[in-house]
């Protein structure tokens, strides 16, 4: 009788949760942990994409804040020309590239030297330094990371229950939950505060609320003002997320088109089926 009862209670339980909005990092564990709160993005779900406005007013974030310290080596001019980004006029983008402060070294020249040379379409988006140990040195000791693929390399921790964790993997599987890493970029962006009075800051570090350990090297970026501060930190991570994923738009519009071809597929073998079997008798 009990096993009945409890086989009976367990959907009801996993539909409780799959309906129930995502609980807190820091309340599943009992006060301990990062609190990640789930944002929503006009590029999450099943039908989500890029909202082309935002990602532009996120570049204009990128390139006025972000690219002071950290480069996208991974990300070309031209992708921001591109359908499904962007989408900037390529004389404009050609004018940008000309004009970017990280020239390109290529070569070797006629003499075999190495030399500089303004940027491309087909060059990629280069930061302020030479190299990792250019980069140490002016930043005192700490090492900006290229922001081409931030928004994937990063990813919000579960740290609940290990019975509820299969749970919580269906219902992200359900609503095509993959902004973990925007989710996470957000929090990281918006989570400075001024550190409780039993916490000691070491020097040089920032008291943030998302960051693991709630020290960080980096200064607060994008200025004082909640309200503004919140506008530029969804712009700049929804252009981040796509700059990590760009093919996102392309990709769930073609699934949609395989779903219904796999569908009428489906239905038109099931009526040959019906047809060529009618009159045999069974």
């Amino acid at each position: 009788m009990m096993k009945m009862t409890l086989r009976a209670f367990a959907p009801a339980v996993m539909l409780a949760a799959l309906a129930a909005g995502p609980v807190a990092a820091s309340e599943e564990a009992g006060g301990h942990g990062v609190a990640i709160q789930r944002q929503t993005w006009s590029f999450g779900g099943f039908k989500g994409q890029y909202d082309k406005a935002q990602l532009q007013r996120g570049w204009a974030v990128y390139q006025d804040v972000c690219a002071n310290c950290h480069g996208m080596k991974r990300l070309a001019f031209r992708n921001l020309v591109e359908p499904g980004g962007p989408e900037f006029p390529e004389e404009s983008v050609k004018a940008l590239a000309a004009g970017w402060a990280n020239k390109i070294t290529d070569g070797p020249n006629d003499d075999g030297k190495m030399f500089e040379r303004p940027a491309r379409l087909s060059d990629p988006i280069l930061g302020p330094y030479k190299n990792d140990k250019e980069a140490r040195a002016v930043q005192n000791g700490a090492l900006p990371p290229d922001l081409s693929l931030i928004a994937k390399a990063r990813n919000v921790e579960y740290l609940g229950t290990w019975y509820y964790h299969p749970i919580y993997m269906l219902k992200d599987i359900v609503s095509g939950y993959q902004e973990g890493g925007s989710d996470y970029v957000y929090a990281l962006l918006t989570g400075y505060a001024d550190a409780p009075a039993d916490v000691h800051l070491n020097e040089g570090m920032n008291y943030n609320t998302a960051f693991p350990g709630h020290q960080i090297a980096m200064v607060p970026p994008l200025g004082s003002g909640k309200d503004t501060e919140a506008e530029k930190a969804r712009d700049v991570v929804a252009f981040l997320s796509w700059a990590a994923d760009p093919s996102l738009n392309q990709r769930k519009s073609m699934g949609w088109i395989v779903m219904l071809y796999l569908l009428v597929t489906t239905l038109l073998l099931y009526l040959g089926k019906r047809r060529i079997w009618a009159n045999v008798k069974h």
